[in-house]
């Protein structure tokens, strides 16, 4: 099983990148599980018709001990299993604790055992690694990280900050830094800002994304490129992105 976090700064587009990333991998017949682990919860709205999904901590309130995996895992496009994390009401609770409470249920209710994904991706909010956030590096549930940013001052900090708590991680064996994937913001020098921030931390550009309006075409029908703009050149962004993370895994296993 591939165990992967996708990590960025809120607004940077890594629920999108990561929507469509899970899409363009089901299509190459992978079973892939999206866990989104931010308290707005739409990390998965893209898969699911535009719909957003209950939470495993709503689910959680309502069920408790009655809770089933069926009342927090929903299929989307392309078989994809969709699961949201979610958060306390705003100004009440700690988000990074919804997410270790998810993250336990998942694994008390045998999520990974009983439906054997290929391939699980985290989509992590960036902006703050406190021990919630991180639980997914934390924890051991992913063994890749991939940054999400654009050329922006502020994405490119929250990806060093990322980083670093990566390396921290890392040094217990955990997860370990895989790339950058650059969401073009179509800002002066970009790429060659973000390669510069890349090496800096120690890592890469995996891909390169750019701006383009079929994204929204595709969000506003609620779904990926690959869904609904099929001869969009982003479909191909999108699977030279999978093929390359899924290179990128297999040379790390050999």
């Amino acid at each position: 099983m591939r165990k992967i976090a996708i990590y960025g700064k809120g607004g940077i587009g890594k629920s999108t990148t990561t929507s469509n990333l899970s899409a363009a991998f089901a299509l190459k017949g992978y079973k892939v599980m999206q866990v989104g682990c931010d308290p707005k919860s739409d990390s998965t709205k893209n898969l699911m018709e535009g719909k957003r999904i209950p939470t495993v901590l709503e689910q959680l309130k309502a069920k408790g001990e009655a809770l089933k995996l069926e009342d927090i895992v929903f299929e989307g496009f392309g078989g994809v299993l969709c699961v949201e994390a979610g958060g306390p009401t705003p100004g009440i609770g700690c988000a990074g604790r919804g997410i270790i409470s998810a993250f336990e249920k998942l694994a008390e209710l045998e999520a990974f055992e009983t439906y054997k994904p290929d391939i699980v991706i985290y989509d992590v909010l960036g902006d703050v690694v406190c021990g919630g956030f991180a639980m997914p590096i934390r924890g051991g549930y992913a063994r890749e990280v991939f940054i999400v940013s654009s050329g922006e001052m502020m994405a490119l900090y929250a990806a060093s900050n990322i980083a670093q708590a990566i390396k921290n991680f890392g040094r217990r064996g955990y997860a370990r830094l895989k790339g950058i994937i650059l969401n073009a913001k179509n800002i002066e020098n970009e790429q060659e800002l973000v390669a510069k921030a890349a090496a800096e931390i120690g890592t890469e550009v995996v891909q390169y994304v750019p701006r383009s309006g079929d994204i929204q075409i595709a969000e506003n029908q609620g779904g990926t490129v690959s869904e609904f703009v099929k001869d969009s050149p982003m479909v191909q962004v999108y699977n030279e992105l999978a093929e390359r993370v899924l290179a990128m895994s297999e040379d790390e296993e050999e």
